[in-house]
């Protein structure tokens, strides 16, 4: 099983080396899909308001489009439009767990495709706190779709080897780095009540 390499504090995080990030920015802006480094696993990315862009992902994963996906964010201002008004005592929820690994279902604004949220009324969010996932969405200028790099039901891919592995000459760019040492992917929270809808790795 190939090495697989983690941060494991982000007091002094490598940095994404500049020619990599520069490839993969312009994949995005090309409307291609990514791969990329997150807090646990490896995930698949593209341009969330291209509907081709998701296209390509989710036929990449063959994942049905009524799932829903993931938006990831450097900050939570880079989500506000997509995110419908909320009392402050549920935006303050979500707040306190950003940036980490907890991904909140919003109430989603008029602005969210149904390519984005599938059946659903509501948009998953995340303002992660991997230094290369923030580099990336505050290189591109917003947030971008995130999924972990697998075909639907099988594991996620743990090493950009791996995840080379799974889509043979598919990705417009791998963007190759450490893992942010989460031992499972985010967390999935119902911001209305608080609810764990899928639980993260547990506190250490």
């Amino acid at each position: 099983m190939p090495r697989v390499s983690r941060i494991t504090s982000y007091r002094d995080p490598p940095l994404v080396p500049p020619y990599r990030l520069q490839r993969a920015l312009r994949a995005l802006r090309a409307g291609g899909v990514i791969a990329y480094p997150t807090e646990a696993v490896f995930g698949l990315g593209c341009e969330p308001m291209s509907q081709q862009a998701v296209r390509r992902l989710l036929a990449l994963k063959a994942r049905s489009w009524t799932k829903g996906l993931i938006l990831v964010a450097a900050e939570p201002e880079q989500l506000a439009p997509y995110l419908a008004a909320v009392p402050a005592p549920l935006r303050q929820r979500a707040l306190a767990t950003w940036p980490g690994p907890v991904t909140w279902l919003w109430p989603a604004s008029a602005r969210v495709p149904s390519w984005i949220r599938g059946r659903s009324r509501r948009v998953a969010v995340r303002v992660s706190a991997h230094p290369w996932v923030r580099a990336l969405c505050l290189g591109y200028g917003g947030p971008l779709v995130s999924t972990s790099a697998n075909h639907a039901g099988a594991l996620p891919a743990r090493s950009a080897l791996a995840t080379r592995a799974r889509f043979p000459g598919a990705l417009s760019a791998l963007l190759a780095g450490p893992l942010g040492g989460a031992e499972r992917p985010s967390e999935i929270r119902d911001l209305a009540n608080g609810r764990v809808l899928r639980p993260g790795a547990p506190s250490k």
